[in-house]
């Protein structure tokens, strides 16, 4: 079964970049490895949905990103190191929030790829908090 564990989040300055990781081991119920399953980004705040923030094709090609993060963060798979991250640039009070990585299996949608429920696995989240 997919593994993901996420790293990277803390406390920072509004402005600041930070850069989170998602490890990912193991392979999916049908046989896929990382090479082969997309992933994407959430967000959850207290008393919040989980919302989406990026998303990335299983080839890296494609990628998608909520409007309030647009430009300024980057999603990118290794596929050296079977890591996902989030490279987050400028960032602002309302970036706050617990980051979960999760992944899903191909074929999906663009709509899928930017709902929470269109992902099979999960990570245990990471919290980010920026101040002012």
């Amino acid at each position: 079964q997919v593994r993901l564990v996420e790293s990277g989040g803390g406390l920072v300055q509004a402005g600041d970049s930070l850069t989170l990781s998602c490890a990912a081991s193991g392979r999916t119920y049908v046989g896929l490895t990382f090479n082969s399953y997309g992933m994407g980004w959430f967000r959850q705040q207290p008393g919040k949905e989980r919302d989406f923030v990026a998303a990335i094709s299983e080839t890296g090609q494609s990628t998608l990103y909520a409007d309030s993060v647009n430009g300024r963060f980057t999603i990118s798979k290794d596929y050296s190191k079977d890591t996902l991250f989030l490279q987050m640039n400028n960032v602002r009070v309302e970036d706050s929030g617990v980051y979960y990585c999760a992944a899903y299996e191909p074929p999906t949608t663009t709509q899928a790829m930017m709902n929470n429920r269109g992902y099979d696995y999960w990570g245990q989240g990471t919290q980010v908090t920026v101040s002012s």
